[in-house]
């Protein structure tokens, strides 16, 4: 990956991204008494991520810090999103905008066969850092739900921090592809996503004649739920009757 390592990365910390622990393939940058008794972080510790994902097939790095936005106080969260999909980027790169996250996401895959590995391992990969970031259920708002209109179309998204996975959606889309992506690939998009952050995530468009605003509408629809969702409470008191997730 030396295309990740050549492009000042070293200025992360002063664009809200944790810097990736040397020898580990995942770390959110805890510190001695950063989580409670019950492995959760503190209400007011950072949540941050650094994973990498590597296959035959693809290759993944994502930086994350769901927290990105405050952080940066006025200025934009830093993004950075590189996939070769130039539409799965613009999607991503919409997601954590709207989601306050600072992002710094990197595959390369083998697009010369076509987008599957690709657009599926990223999906993988960015739901391990969420998950990774968040470190554990409780001190969150778990629910979240959001509508998103774009122009014509119309998107609602719902999700539950549960730890238990599940997606079901309908995106409606009749193009073959928005630009290099395929329109089958963006549901197992969310599929993956939601499969490794440990969410139950329901989205629908429920209007829209032009396939770019209906996808686009979806993401941002995700991203204000997700934005929700993750919203910090007060305590750490676990979000669930059960008193466990």
């Amino acid at each position: 990956m030396d295309e990740w390592a050549g492009e000042g990365m070293d200025d992360s910390m002063e664009d809200g991204i944790m810097p990736e622990q040397p020898g580990r393939s995942g770390s959110n940058g805890d510190q001695a008494g950063g989580r409670d008794a019950g492995g959760r972080k503190g209400t007011s510790h950072p949540r941050t991520a650094s994973i990498s994902r590597a296959t035959g097939e693809t290759s993944v790095r994502v930086r994350l810090d769901l927290d990105g936005a405050a952080a940066a106080g006025a200025a934009p969260p830093a993004i950075r999103v590189r996939t070769g999909i130039g539409f799965l980027d613009h999607m991503l790169h919409t997601l954590a905008f709207h989601a306050g996250w600072a992002l710094d996401l990197r595959c390369e895959g083998d697009i010369e066969v076509d987008d599957h590995h690709t657009v599926e391992d990223t999906g993988l990969a960015l739901g391990d850092a969420v998950r990774e970031a968040l470190g554990g259920a409780g001190g969150i708002a778990r629910f979240g739900s959001a509508h998103a209109p774009l122009d014509e179309a119309l998107a609602r998204a719902v999700t539950d921090l549960s730890g238990r996975p599940f997606f079901a959606g309908e995106l409606g889309l009749r193009r073959e592809r928005l630009g290099a992506l395929s329109c089958e690939m963006a549901p197992h998009f969310f599929h993956s996503f939601a499969q490794r952050a440990g969410l139950a995530l329901h989205i629908d468009v429920l209007r829209g004649e032009n396939d770019h605003h209906r996808l686009e509408a979806a993401f941002k629809a995700l991203a204000l739920a997700l934005r929700m969702a993750l919203t910090r409470t007060e305590t750490a008191r676990i979000p669930s009757t059960k008193g466990v997730l």
